[in-house]
């Protein structure tokens, strides 16, 4: 039996590699978003509350076009940033930041 948060995340996932094209599309026109949102996954730090309100803001725009990123919107549902910026990284590896390199 599937445990319930596994099967969330697969849906999501499925939903956002779905409207992925959609989605990096109207994010290349929103000044800082992607590389704010892959500031944890390039660097390992944290996002400050004004990166964190460029966020939200910006999946609000994109919720006009996917309906189902105002979940990342709500209350709760910056515990799930992470989980988007894995799934929007179009890379192949993640990138170390400075220091992570060293350890």
């Amino acid at each position: 039996m599937l445990d319930p948060g596994k099967l969330t995340r697969k849906i999501i996932r499925r939903l956002v590699k779905k409207h992925k094209g959609i989605i990096l599309s109207e994010t290349r026109l929103m000044s800082d978003f992607m590389r704010t949102l892959m500031k944890g996954r390039n660097t390992g730090e944290g996002w400050t509350s004004a990166e964190r309100a460029l966020i939200r803001d910006g999946l609000k725009h994109l919720s006009i076009y996917v309906p189902l990123l105002i979940i990342f919107s709500l209350p709760g549902g910056a515990l799930l940033l992470p989980f988007l910026a894995e799934i929007l990284d179009r890379r192949k590896r993640r990138r170390l930041g400075p220091a992570q390199e060293r350890s």
